[in-house]
């Protein structure tokens, strides 16, 4: 069978931030079929202190969503097979992961693109290149319980 998400390796050794005490054992998962956002989104998140797990296109996405149930989605929109709104919208129907958190990380920044990722059911939807901090304050806002959460 084939695995359909990774986990991802262990941050550096380093002494750990309050940033990191909030992150620790929040796990993330990365939808994105481009190898280097999901690199770069890896790197930024592992740094931060979150375990992140990943899958390449939509289907992977709900499965692996099914399966890990992570605190959190990072979910491209232009993908194969299911796109972003689609796995989005087969997520929010799922009793058991409909209540997490799904932040659509795109390249599509049309306000119609905004408007309806947000009624496919994302918390919050932000355009790429994503500001790293900004990204990294809004998902602790999220995991916390924060503003619009």
């Amino acid at each position: 069978m084939r695995r359909f998400f990774r986990k991802s390796s262990s941050p550096s050794a380093k002494a750990p931030s309050a940033a990191d005490a909030k992150a620790q054992g929040a796990t993330i998962l990365v939808v994105d079929d481009s190898p280097t956002e999901t690199r770069i989104f890896t790197s930024t998140l592992m740094k931060a202190g979150y375990e992140v797990e990943t899958a390449t296109n939509g289907e992977e996405a709900v499965e692996a969503a099914r399966s890990i149930k992570p605190d959190l989605i990072l979910m491209d929109v232009i993908m194969p097979v299911l796109n972003g709104y689609q796995a989005t919208r087969l997520i929010r129907k799922d009793p058991e992961i409909g209540g997490t958190p799904i932040i659509m990380v795109t390249t599509k920044d049309m306000q119609t693109d905004r408007t309806w990722g947000m009624r496919q059911g994302a918390t919050d939807y932000m355009a790429k290149p994503v500001d790293r901090q900004r990204l990294l304050e809004r998902i602790a806002e999220l995991l916390d319980g924060g503003p619009d959460a």
